[in-house]
């Protein structure tokens, strides 16, 4: 059997391609939806796929699923959950070769098989898949593929039907089954190797590890979670404790993959390199989105009035994802050897409309030729001591609820970077603004999008928030 774990870094998420080398068949399951980098591990192993197979309805990327479809690979999705929880795309499509799985349902690829057992909590129609190397002469599974159920030191959180998608009164519930269903899967063997859906970084659980696989001895053994399992009421409020605020983006997610992601057929955007007088057109026009992936000391020194701030790290989805909305057009700031990165990352969240960039280059020499630019005032805690108790000023605490609530700056607005968007009406328009977070970078894009969304009026803290103890008081939330 050939196993190889693909991992996307910027969204924390795993996908995996099993292969038999005997008949050259290759299954990937949770594919992301720029197939290449699959086709090159298969054909590097003299494999061909014939199968793609989805966990459940992801909420924090695009499935590649419909783009396997499309291809003709044949693919398999859940068919457990109620109506609302049913890939509407595949259901009685006469387009794509499919089938909908049940618990039990098995799919051969080779000599290679994978159960389908059902797992809900996480989502209704969540499956897992033991994976069984029938061609090696096993005849019990080696692992299991666990997508949002079982993650190294967490479980998939059940809250996201409510935070995310918007279904009132179903978070306890959803975690009430959660807890039913980590009882049914007990008989499952410990020695069996857990493949998580995602590592540290996602916001699919509060406390994912980083070591990228694991077994479910350890897990029964060590994993918080787990652990809070011997009661249920007890399971259900640590499961539900402190889960971060899901990004703006995950509704939508969910939307596109249950009733089809639009088709990319291999084709990834190709912007257009733009001159820097274009680019600061498009700034200041409705329906543009410029996104400027410089450091946060460029952008706060000088931007194009009316762009975003988002630098090509960890958080570059997150950010853009939450910050931009579907329908508007993208145009970047960006290097150029870094351009088809950043396309792959946001076509990976469904944001296509990637249009044109420029260079930091060129805007240096639209800067320097004159160009309108704009700034942002930085600050530390010890320069803003004297302050932050003015009438005339409002602090915008942009770090998770989760930290907020243990300690902040008292009078301080908690607003959640992730979902900054739905939270600007806790944000007074007639205070100077002072933002800050944890160490600086979420205050910086932060800051730069309530500048855009009208709030002129705004001083950014670059600084660790544990540099404010020795300056000021912090209070715990009530």
């Amino acid at each position: 059997m050939f196993f190889k774990q693909v991992f996307d870094q910027k969204i924390a998420q795993y996908s995996y391609i099993v292969g038999c080398q005997k008949t050259g068949e290759a299954a990937v399951i949770d594919p992301l939806r720029d197939l290449d980098q699959y086709d090159r591990i298969a054909e590097a192993e003299g494999l061909k796929i014939t199968a793609g197979i989805d966990t459940h309805i992801h909420a924090d990327y695009i499935s590649g699923l419909r783009e396997l479809a499309e291809r003709g690979v044949k693919v398999y999705a859940s068919d457990e959950g109620d109506e609302n929880w049913k890939y509407e795309w595949l259901i009685n499509s006469d387009k794509y070769n499919y089938q909908l799985l049940k618990d039990g349902d098995i799919v051969s690829v080779g000599n290679i098989e994978i159960k389908a057992i059902h797992t809900p909590g996480h989502t209704p129609e969540h499956l897992i898949y033991a994976i069984t190397d029938k061609g090696g002469g096993a005849d019990e599974p080696m692992g299991i593929a666990t997508g949002d159920f079982i993650f190294v030191g967490d479980l998939g959180r059940p809250d996201l039907l409510e935070s995310a998608a918007g279904q009132e009164g179903v978070m306890e519930p959803s975690a009430r089954r959660l807890f039913e269903t980590i009882k049914s899967v007990e008989d499952l063997p410990d020695y069996m190797q857990v493949w998580p859906g995602h590592g540290a970084g996602s916001a699919c659980g509060k406390a994912l590890g980083s070591v990228p696989e694991t077994t479910l001895g350890y897990e029964r053994k060590f994993n918080p979670a787990l652990r809070a399992a011997s009661s249920e009421d007890e399971f259900v409020k640590f499961i539900l404790e402190g889960q971060p605020e899901p990004p703006m983006y995950f509704a939508r997610m969910k939307r596109d993959n249950k009733i089809g992601p639009a088709v990319l057929n291999g084709k990834l955007p190709e912007p257009a390199n733009l001159t820097a007088e274009e680019l600061a057109a498009k700034a200041t026009e409705k329906g543009n989105a410029v996104v400027d992936a410089r450091t946060r000391d460029k952008f706060a020194e000088a931007h194009l009035p009316g762009s975003l701030l988002s630098p090509l790290n960890k958080a570059f989805n997150t950010i853009i994802g939450s910050f931009v909305d579907e329908d508007e057009d993208i145009y970047l700031i960006i290097e150029e050897e870094n351009l088809e990165e950043a396309v792959r990352d946001l076509i990976r969240i469904g944001l296509d409309r990637i249009k044109g960039y420029i260079t930091p280059e060129q805007f240096e020499e639209y800067r320097k030729g004159g160009g309108k630019v704009d700034t942002i005032p930085v600050t530390t805690f010890a320069e803003a001591k004297d302050k932050l108790n003015d009438d005339n000023v409002a602090v915008v605490d942009v770090r998770k609820y989760a930290d907020y609530s243990v300690e902040h700056i008292p009078g301080s607005i908690n607003a959640a970077d992730s979902r900054l968007p739905e939270y600007l009406e806790r944000i007074p328009e007639d205070k100077q603004l002072y933002v800050h977070c944890t160490a600086g970078s979420r205050s910086a894009v932060s800051a730069a999008y309530l500048k855009r969304a009208g709030f002129d009026n705004i001083v950014q803290i670059d600084d660790q928030f544990e540099n404010w103890k020795s300056e000021g008081d912090v209070v715990a939330a009530e």
